[in-house]
């Protein structure tokens, strides 16, 4: 059976749900193939399952530990770690079948249930038929990488995210290999949860943590809570129905082995040499950033798929992106935004702008405060949490910052929107703060820098600022 259609669009995740309402507002004819499961990384494996985990193990830990006045004597506390599986399980579930399989099965016979191989540039083969598009998307997502020799020596004793939230028990101990975001976030929460974990990287940073003093004060922070070892390549070996593992001098026994080094594109089930397209290293079709066009094929490119870094926004709006340009003769580009990376542990971690690495340290001021009590304190210390705010040592522009802190993520975001509008130092602190709040914190690291940087007459300084309250006008110089 052969069929022919202006669009086909690869993958029912984010990305892929994104190209197909671009593509449906321009009434063009399309197919949606999806192998697998409906649903995004974000809501199936991702920061979905890894936030409520953190929730559940926070309120578990904290109705543990709690200690304060008028708290009844005697209460008992017990994590059910069972229950928590089982609870993730149906949030997942009702999650699925009410938002992401209602809008996949509401394509009808636009809708084809299987995985999609190329056979030639247009052409595509899927569920014994032959699809001829004008244009072709692909969002098919990414997935744990295990190297190939733990599966074998190890086998089920290796978990995923994939793999963890579908075990019936949690394991007594594991050791988690590889601390990004991914792997920092599921060791706190296991830790919680009662799991004796040991975190291990063989890098010497934790979360992808670019800010070396940042990193150092995060660091210092969860080894309060869990061991960790950092700075030499993990290697696990089979003993009985447990692993032994080892990194540099450390070793340890253990009932599982979650590994979260990495995650690779869902590409090779596609055929890409009969697509005819140039691929990098990691196999990854080589495509432009901001149109996402594989070369000059009708092929485009979105979400994980194309090899950056997981992302719900990104993936969103690459997917809006790829599906308006298979749909149009003339191309949008995706808009260059601040970079901004989360991590949801318990204190947050974050950072804006550009790598710390990439820097010009000569041209460069940092403003560094602690985090106070304001609005809230660390659980390991405020002395510990740490904000890091970098501006340009000549006009005073904010470039960017990272910090590990309570709260992180949405002073991350005033910062990043600081340094998208291209804002001073003093331009940012005309801003309105409230007290007591974490933002404070921000305002802080601002006034440190602003000591040191000439202030730029900004329009509203010179001007000067109407200041009303019901009905009433003053003006502040």
């Amino acid at each position: 059976m052969s069929r022919q259609v202006d669009v086909a669009v690869i993958g029912a995740g984010l990305a892929g749900l994104s190209a197909i309402k671009e593509v449906r507002q321009s009434n063009k004819d399309f197919v949606l193939i999806n192998g697998g499961g409906p649903g995004t990384s974000c809501a199936r494996i991702g920061c979905v399952p890894s936030r409520v985990a953190l929730h559940l193990a926070e309120v578990c830990n904290g109705r543990h530990t709690a200690d304060w006045p008028g708290r009844a004597g005697g209460a008992s506390w017990e994590v059910d770690p069972t229950a928590v599986l089982d609870h993730l399980r149906v949030l997942h579930d009702s999650y699925v079948d009410s938002t992401l399989t209602g809008s996949v099965d509401a394509l009808g016979d636009a809708l084809i249930e299987d995985y999609a191989r190329f056979i030639g540039p247009n052409t595509l083969r899927a569920d014994g038929q032959t699809i001829e598009a004008a244009a072709i998307v692909i969002a098919t997502g990414a997935r744990s990488f295990v190297p190939p020799d733990w599966l074998e020596r190890l086998g089920d004793r290796v978990l995923t995210i994939e793999t963890l939230f579908e075990q019936e028990r949690l394991p007594a101990s594991i050791a988690v290999v590889g601390l990004g975001p991914i792997g920092l976030e599921m060791s706190q929460a296991l830790h919680r949860l009662g799991v004796r974990v040991i975190g291990i990287d063989a890098g010497e940073r934790v979360a992808h943590l670019p800010d070396p003093v940042v990193n150092q004060a995060a660091v210092e922070i969860l080894r309060h809570e869990f061991p960790i070892w950092l700075g030499a390549r993990a290697t696990a070996e089979r003993s009985g129905d447990k692993v032994v593992v080892r990194a540099g001098p450390n070793q340890a026994l253990v009932d599982r082995v979650f590994v979260a080094t990495g995650r690779h594109p869902n590409l090779d089930r596609l055929g890409l040499n009969m697509a005819g397209c140039a691929t990098d290293s990691h196999g990854v079709p080589v495509h432009h950033p901001a149109t996402l066009r594989v070369g000059r094929l009708p092929i485009y490119i979105a979400g994980d798929a194309g090899g950056a870094p997981a992302n719900l926004q990104l993936a969103t709006e690459q997917g809006r992106v790829a599906g308006y340009n298979a749909s149009h003769h003339t191309p949008i580009s995706l808009v260059a935004k601040t970079p901004m990376s989360i991590v949801f542990s318990e204190p947050s971690i974050a950072w804006v702008g550009p790598d710390w690495s990439a820097l010009d340290h000569s041209q460069v001021l940092v403003g560094q405060m602690r985090f106070g009590l304001a609005g809230q304190a660390a659980p390991a210390g405020p002395h510990r949490a740490l904000l890091r705010v970098y501006a340009d040592r000549h006009d005073g522009r904010v470039i960017g910052g990272a910090m590990v802190g309570p709260g992180s993520e949405h002073v991350a975001h005033l910062l990043a929107w600081g340094a998208q509008q291209r804002l001073t130092v003093h331009q940012m602190l005309e801003m309105p703060f409230y007290h007591p709040v974490v933002e404070e914190v921000l305002q802080d690291a601002l006034k440190e820098l602003a000591r040191r940087i000439r202030p730029v007459e900004s329009r509203a300084s010179a001007l000067g600022r109407l200041i009303t309250w019901r009905g009433r006008v003053a003006c502040a110089a």
